[in-house]
């Protein structure tokens, strides 16, 4: 069976962008890793490889539409400790491409703070009061 060029060149163009969105994801965490200095920046960061992942990620997602298996999920969720957090998540997001979310509250009912169509990181201020 012959597949159209269309859905050869879609499907060569969507894997491109999984191995992109996947180096721009490891060059975003190596870039906090080398800019906290003395900060344990570590503790703060949760991936999809982390067990604690999924209750942060949804902790305060209050309209539930948001929280379906095809709604597109951050790479990273950040929960700074500090203003020097927060300055060099946004210098490493800018430098590496990826969009930032920024949530706090949990009062986000149209799920700006946690929905984007590109990959992006969750900036959560919950440990900032």
């Amino acid at each position: 069976m012959k597949l159209p060029v269309s859905l050869f060149v879609f499907a060569l163009l969507f894997s491109f962008l999984l191995a992109t969105s996947a180096h721009t994801h490891e060059n975003f965490l190596q870039c906090l890793t080398l800019h906290s200095g003395n900060d344990s920046i570590s503790e703060v960061i949760y991936t999809s490889s982390n067990s604690s992942y999924s209750f942060i990620l949804e902790s305060s997602i209050r309209n539930s539409r948001f929280s379906t298996p095809s709604t597109p999920k951050p790479q990273v969720i950040v929960t700074p400790l500090g203003v020097s957090q927060i300055q060099e998540i946004l210098s490493c997001a800018q430098k590496h491409g990826m969009q930032v979310r920024v949530r706090s509250g949990g009062h986000d009912y149209e799920g700006l703070s946690y929905v984007s169509p590109v990959p992006f990181v969750i900036l959560d201020m919950i440990n900032l009061r």
